[in-house]
């Protein structure tokens, strides 16, 4: 089946540089996180559009860690970040696969690129503090200030930059500034700091430099030394690409294509284009507030299930192939837009749907007890895996004379339009029979806790009886699922919803906190399920990510927890079967 959406801008650009040869027919990708926090849902979206360029162009993708920031980037990161960009596809080792690196790889040729500005007059070292830098900045509406050092010789800053990376001067002390335009409206471009004295240890270099440098200066490098052809960044980066241009552009000042150039041979330069950021409601997506709801012990951590980090919607048994849906269907666009969450449920309901072989699960149970079926009897029934997949085949269901149902399938005194079990009201058990409510039992606090009924002999397998003699015809219009009490093993259960409770959380006060769902976590213990679900069966999918996903048939989708053992097992419901938040979209 081939793909009928347009062709988005990114395409069309990539579609005329292979028809003009711009880059000899390559097309070179890659998604460069910094390793200091978790991917969460927005990353997606730039993975699967680089990792995927890559393959219909029959390109290369890499992973490349901007690890330019040692102090607050750590090796945790690093290791989640390659499992999440592998479990979403992006194969940096594979066909496609271009190759994993890491910016720290490129320190030292980053530093002779910067001798070498300062050499042609393009950089100096500056002693202005950060707020003195600031300062001299200017505003949006006044231009800035030349810094009082930006004259300094040649020869000054080149032994004041070398005395800066052998770790002299303190934290803060000095910096090396590009030499560009103090008056210029693109505040990127006036006089911007390309090293910072940092004493501080790198995961990755260990405390062999004591000066970093900054994104901005770092980041065309590295994609000009790995051979990017198309630079894909979000939107926030537009007013950034005079500064990516003008770094390339001023070390190439001097070069030439064949090395007889003062300077030797021209180095690479990509070309960098701008997408809008994959955006929802009910989360929130800065790290600095995903590390807060970590540390302050909001969440379990940053694969709670409850978090849109990408390791949390994995632990919550969302499916790549969902996520992937996803951003192929919301499309790569040039403006900002909020999406709504509906869409990344309705994308994992609509996989799941298709793949999730289905099972049942009792998780709030309620004893049922058929007087006329024979004690210590059991029969099984051929109960269809997934009726979306007549390939999926059928599991054995086993029944018995006492049964689980959930406590909201019964009502004492029911309204008219109830379908479920009440006092002498009759229901289809999925699969397996008919039944009729004749008494309950209540407990000394006056909680029903158990249901006497009877059953249809004729009904087996849930088919409608015959019609009575008058030819009378029996309907009932309710299905409830059910597990055998004799053959149901116990699990935990969480049900998990959205962490926050409004669209844009914090809008109202400014904090994000405030807008936390107490009930986003629901524990259920002493849930019921059928024994198909405590370990892998022959007729289940198998799942390459090793999770399984069941549909819990009338409640939702639902997967095995990472905690889950033999003996004690534990799922977490993924989403509900329908969209219980609709009443409350647009609301806040």
């Amino acid at each position: 089946m081939t793909d009928e959406r347009p062709r988005h801008f990114i395409q069309q650009i990539i579609d005329e540089d292979t028809r003009t040869g711009k880059w000899g027919g390559r097309v070179h990708t890659r998604f460069p996180p910094e390793p200091n926090g978790y991917l969460h849902i927005g990353h997606a979206m730039s993975i699967c559009l680089n990792s995927g360029l890559a393959r219909e162009f029959g390109g290369k993708f890499n992973l490349r860690f901007d690890d330019t920031n040692p102090v607050k980037e750590e090796s945790e990161y690093v290791e989640s970040i390659k499992r999440d960009v592998r479990w979403l596809g992006g194969a940096w080792d594979g066909p496609n696969g271009g190759g994993l690196f890491f910016a720290s790889d490129y320190f030292a040729r980053m530093y002779d690129f910067a001798v070498e500005l300062i050499k042609k007059g393009r950089a100096y070292v500056c002693d202005l503090t950060a707020d003195e830098t600031r300062e001299y900045r200017g505003t949006l509406t006044e231009p800035g200030r030349p810094s009082p050092y930006r004259e300094r010789s040649v020869e000054e800053s080149l032994d004041l930059f070398e005395r800066m990376k052998q770790g002299e001067f303190p934290d803060g002390s000095k910096t090396l500034r590009a030499k560009i335009d103090m008056a210029s409206p693109n505040m990127n471009l006036r006089d911007p700091v390309m090293y910072r004295v940092l004493h501080a240890s790198h995961h990755n270099t260990g405390d062999e430099w004591s000066i970093y440098p900054m994104y901005d200066w770092a980041h065309g490098l590295e994609d000009s030394i790995e051979g990017i052809t198309h630079s894909i960044c979000t939107l926030e980066f537009e007013d950034h690409r005079p500064l990516y241009d003008w770094y390339i552009d001023a070390i190439n000042e001097g070069r030439t294509g064949d090395g007889s150039g003062p300077w030797g041979k021209r180095v690479h330069h990509p070309q960098q284009i701008e997408f809008a950021k994959f955006i929802l409601n009910y989360v929130v997506l800065s790290k600095r507030n995903l590390i807060r709801l970590v540390k302050e012990g909001h969440v379990r951590g940053w694969d709670d299930p409850r978090m849109v980090t990408i390791s949390g919607l994995r632990r919550r048994g969302v499916t790549p192939e969902s996520l992937r849906n996803l951003c192929a269907e919301v499309g790569v666009t040039k403006f900002n837009s909020v999406r709504d969450m509906v869409l990344l449920e309705n994308a994992v309901r609509e996989h799941l749907n298709k793949v999730a072989p289905r099972r049942m699960a009792v998780l709030r149970p309620l004893r049922v007890v058929i007087e006329n079926y024979p004690e210590g009897g059991t029969e099984a029934f051929e109960i269809p895996n997934n009726p979306e997949d007549p390939a999926a085949g059928t599991r054995r269901v086993e029944f018995s004379r006492e049964l689980f149902i959930e406590q909201d399938d019964f009502m004492e005194d029911p309204p008219k339009k109830f379908f479920r079990l009440g006092p002498g009201r009759e229901v289809r058990l999925r699969g397996a029979y008919w039944i009729r409510c004749e008494r309950f039992v209540k407990n000394d606090a006056g909680e029903v806790v158990e249901l006497r009924c009877t059953y249809d002999p004729q009904t087996r397998g849930g088919e409608n009886p015959p019609p009575d003699a008058e030819g009378n015809v029996r309907k009932v219009k309710g299905t409830l699922h059910w597990v055998s009490a004799a053959h149901a093993i116990g699990a935990k259960v969480r049900l998990i919803d959205r962490l926050f409770t409004v669209e844009s959380p914090g809008k109202a006060t400014g904090d994000f906190l405030d807008d936390l769902n107490r009930e986003s976590m629901q524990v259920l213990s002493g849930c019921r399920i059928e024994p198909a679900l405590a370990e892998r069966t022959a007729d289940e999918p198998e799942w390459p990510d090793g999770i399984r996903r069941f549909q819990f048939e009338r409640l939702g989708y639902f997967c095995v927890d990472a905690e889950s053992k033999p003996g004690a097992l534990v799922f977490n419901r993924t989403v509900t079967l329908k969209d219980s938040w609709a009443r409350q979209a647009g609301k806040e």
